[in-house]
């Protein structure tokens, strides 16, 4: 069950909030489980067999090169070169045939009060040619951070760190929203707020609550935990002009 109750909520908002930093890949698109099946194809072809779940697990809110890295030393031996954009391009024939948004995510979008962002561990032409595709693009022009441009992937804080300063708020202004250990551990390294999208399927809960997440199952529900406020003041707030 997810962790969210209203005293947790209070606490975690204690600071009115000036922006939502939105991770990409499960949080905003339901791009993840796509680009698991590319990896299990590629996997098996390797010699490696993946069940979806260990697929997804693999690869969740993680570097390329980091489970690259892994595939590797299961197998004992490099990849061939192309192995990444290989992944690349049938990821993205894969996003270009089935992908959408994360369920509610628009309409959430649309009654959020707060300014918004994503900051995500994939390079920045993935992250909107995947918001493009599910129709998302618009509503983040001008917002949208990569750790390629940074330079510094989760869990290290550097990327929400970055956002927050490009856009003008403090750290502890800032509500990250993850669906990973390691986005949860980089938001609490930065002093962020975070809440861990966790729905059911997920299996994730328990393990982004104990890394420090308030837990919630679906995207519908977050405008709502947004507002919990000592005596009932709604979070409200404004960005730095771009």
């Amino acid at each position: 069950m997810p962790w969210d109750s209203s005293a947790s909520r209070r606490k975690a908002l204690a600071v009115e909030k000036s922006l939502v930093v939105f991770d990409c890949d499960g949080v905003l698109v339901d791009s993840e489980k796509l680009s698991a099946q590319a990896v299990l194809e590629m996997a098996a072809e390797e010699g490696v067999v993946l069940t979806p779940a260990a697929a997804l697990a693999f690869i969740r809110g993680r570097k390329v090169a980091t489970w690259v890295s892994e595939l590797e030393a299961r197998l004992g031996r490099p990849l061939a070169p192309d192995f990444v954009p290989e992944f690349r391009r049938r990821s993205a024939a894969l996003f270009t045939a089935a992908l959408r948004p994360v369920p509610h995510v628009p309409r959430m979008l649309d009654e959020l009060t707060l300014p918004f962002c994503t900051a995500s561990s994939a390079p920045r032409d993935k992250i909107e040619h995947t918001l493009g595709l599910t129709g998302l693009l618009p509503r983040f022009r001008g917002r949208v951070y990569s750790a390629y441009e940074v330079g510094v992937w989760k869990p290290d804080p550097g990327l929400f760190l970055h956002a927050a300063r490009d856009l003008g708020v403090p750290a502890d202004r800032c509500v990250v929203v993850e669906d990973s250990l390691v986005g949860v551990r980089a938001a609490v390294a930065a002093g962020m707020t975070v809440f861990g999208y966790a729905p059911p399927e997920n299996g994730t809960a328990a393990a982004l609550a104990a890394a420090g997440a308030i837990t919630f199952e679906s995207m519908a529900a977050l405008p709502a935990l947004l507002t919990t406020r000592p005596a009932g003041r709604p979070v409200s707030g404004s960005i730095s002009a771009r």
